[in-house]
This record gives C-alpha cells, structure tokens and sequence, in this order.
C-alpha cells in the first residue's frame, strides 16, 4: 500500500484546522509519532500519514457518542 505523506500545511488544508493548532494541540495527544506520522532521517521536519489519519478520524466519528472510560476502554450506554 502507498502512503501519503503530508506537511503540517498540507494537512492543514484537508482537516481544516490551523497549521499551529495541529503543532500545539494534536500532535502528541491526538496524532501519534509511528502512526499518524513520522519524522524522517531522524530530522526535525514531520510528515503526517493521510491514510492512518483518515482511518482514525472516520472510526472516531462512529464512537462519537461513547463515555470514554478510564481504563482506555468506551461506554456505549
């Protein structure tokens, strides 16, 4: 499978949210480093992984009326 691999701008475009917004506030709690992006070369330049977003976002938005539970798990009642 190929993967798509996004800027911090590029990714920005397609969920629309602000570039800064990504950096501060989604990066580290939402987006994952190994999953939803990499840094290559071990170099400080981050490139997002569309496709493992993309999957993530969409499954997100079929729990969204789930109590999360403090052992990681859902409440669906």
């Amino acid at each position: 499978m190929s993967l798509t691999y996004l800027t911090t701008d590029e990714l920005s475009g397609r969920i629309k949210y602000d570039p800064r917004t990504i950096r501060e506030r989604l990066k580290d709690s939402v987006l994952i480093e190994g999953r939803h992006y990499i840094r290559p070369f071990g170099g400080r330049k981050i490139l997002y992984i569309w496709e493992h977003i993309e999957c993530d976002m969409s499954d997100q938005s079929s729990h969204a009326f789930a109590i999360p539970m403090a052992n990681g798990g859902v409440c669906h009642g």
